[in-house]
């Protein structure tokens, strides 16, 4: 397949500039192997280094795919099954309203346990990270009830129903930290070692992924990294941008959140993943496990749903399958096309930074489509929405510190507000809407659910915000 990767580099070059990124690392690999490798920006404190394929990077929640790939192995291999409950494994896990027994590990793994957002990640690091005074940091310490560092910790927490429980297991998906930081858990039950042991057994070392790993506070990264090539990590905290080389520690959550690797072995996992467990015309992977992770028993449709661990969404006659992370100096995207033998990575050492769009490039180019193209995948319908009334209302979410989020109609048309800043809805069918920015940009999405004639909550992007009550 042609592919103008000159072009790609001067478009991905062009957007790290406009968007002021500190450093960038992508990559795209297919058949032919390595097809693209390039970095962009700086990696170092004194700002005159470049990233290149093979700097260490975090991936943040790009990690939960190889959590829910190490369930979806284990269950292909007969050791677990998806269907069995979380209690099986840690026998104080609950959601409050729930059975015990009616949890699944596919719940986790599909966040649709039930359990509604909350702070438990946050408070993790902000109290176990050391260094981190800004306010964001002292705010969550004032409110932490322990320092959140042991998973018992967690599982009491969701237990004692702070907040009400956003249904049945496996009705609602919104998006929690929390279940899968018990995912990693409940591997090590099933596996008989670590998860950190059983990734790196049954994963990193078998795909080559010769510059990852799974640890806690970095340590590992630096064993990895002591050839120098390892990122810093950038910030705009406060009206200014700062560089550190404190990785964020929250222990209990693993391969929630905790992974560092590089653009290089992100898209060797990813391309493996596309071609059914295979890479370099070896199966690595069970493929039955590919399947019970992306395969037929999730739709394929224009919008994206999430399986496990990865969003899988069509385009243009393609499936990709995808998921993004954040943390403390990380912002990142991974891609697949499924069934098509193509991994993708795009890895930023900046953090609370949207790189959708860098991704967005990478999977026009071997699609063939044009490099900028957008893909959104909610479309206006051309009207406002009939009933405005049923959707006015306040939605708190309470991952961090609460967020509230206030929906009222003006002039015939629904608008949000949201710390502080003012979207209009636009109407893209059933409950759908985007978030439209001030400068008529696109800056979210968001889907309502109605009971009984009103709002009881409000997907914005993939979190669930709860009435509040006047």
């Amino acid at each position: 397949m042609a592919m103008d990767l000159k072009t790609l580099d001067e478009a991905l070059r062009r957007r790290v500039e406009e968007k002021k990124l500190a450093g960038v690392a992508v990559a795209i690999r297919g058949p032919e192997g390595p097809i693209f490798e390039q970095g962009y920006g700086v990696r170092d404190e004194k700002r005159t280094i470049a990233p290149d394929a093979n700097t260490i990077f975090g991936i943040a929640s790009m990690s939960k795919s190889m959590a829910a790939l190490s369930c979806a192995i284990l269950a292909a291999e007969g050791k677990m099954s998806l269907d069995d409950p979380v209690s099986k494994y840690l026998p104080a896990f609950r959601v409050p309203g729930n059975p015990q027994d009616s949890v699944t590990v596919r719940d986790l793994a599909m966040h649709t346990a039930g359990i509604p957002p909350m702070e438990t990640l946050e408070w993790s690091i902000a109290v176990n990270t050391p260094g981190r005074q800004t306010q964001w940091a002292k705010d969550l310490q004032k409110t932490a009830p322990n320092a959140m560092n042991t998973i018992e910790q967690i599982i009491d927490y969701i237990a004692e129903g702070h907040y009400p429980t956003l249904g049945a297991s496996g009705e609602y998906m919104s998006y929690s930290n929390e279940g899968y930081a018990i995912l990693c858990y409940v591997v090590d039950k099933a596996a008989g070692i670590t998860l950190e042991e059983f990734l790196d057994q049954r994963v990193f070392k078998p795909l080559g992924m010769t510059r990852t790993t799974l640890d806690e506070d970095g340590s590992r990264a630096a064993v990895l990294g002591a050839d120098g090539n390892i990122t810093m990590l950038f910030e705009d905290e406060e009206g200014k941008q700062t560089v550190d080389g404190q990785w964020s520690i929250l222990p209990p959550f693993r391969a929630c959140a905790c992974v560092k690797s590089t653009a290089h072995d992100m898209a060797r996992y990813y391309q493996c993943l596309s071609n059914g467990g295979k890479l370099d015309g070896v199966q690595l992977i069970p493929e039955k496990a590919i399947e019970l992770m992306i395969g037929a028993g999730f739709p394929e449709q224009e919008k994206a749903f999430y399986c496990l661990g990865l969003n899988k969404r069509t385009l243009d006659g393609h499936v990709l399958c995808e998921h993004s992370g954040g943390l403390h100096g990380v912002s990142s995207e991974g891609a697949l096309l499924k069934g098509e033998n193509y991994g993708f990575a795009v890895l930023c050492n900046q953090g609370d930074c949207d790189v959708a769009d860098l991704m967005w490039m990478l999977t026009n180019t071997v699609m063939g489509r044009p490099v900028e193209s957008d893909q959104y995948w909610l479309h206006s319908v051309g009207r406002e929405f009939s009933e405005p009334e049923m959707l006015e209302g306040s939605f708190i979410c309470h991952e961090g510190m609460p967020v509230v989020a206030k929906v009222e109609a003006k002039d015939g048309r629904l608008m949000m507000e949201k710390e502080g800043k003012q979207y209009s809805l636009l109407f893209c069918g059933q409950t759908w809407f985007q978030l439209i920015d001030g400068d008529g940009k696109v800056a979210g999405r968001c889907r309502f659910f109605v009971r009984d004639g009103k709002a009881w909550s409000v997907q914005i992007y993939t979190r669930i915000y709860q009435r509040v009550e006047a």
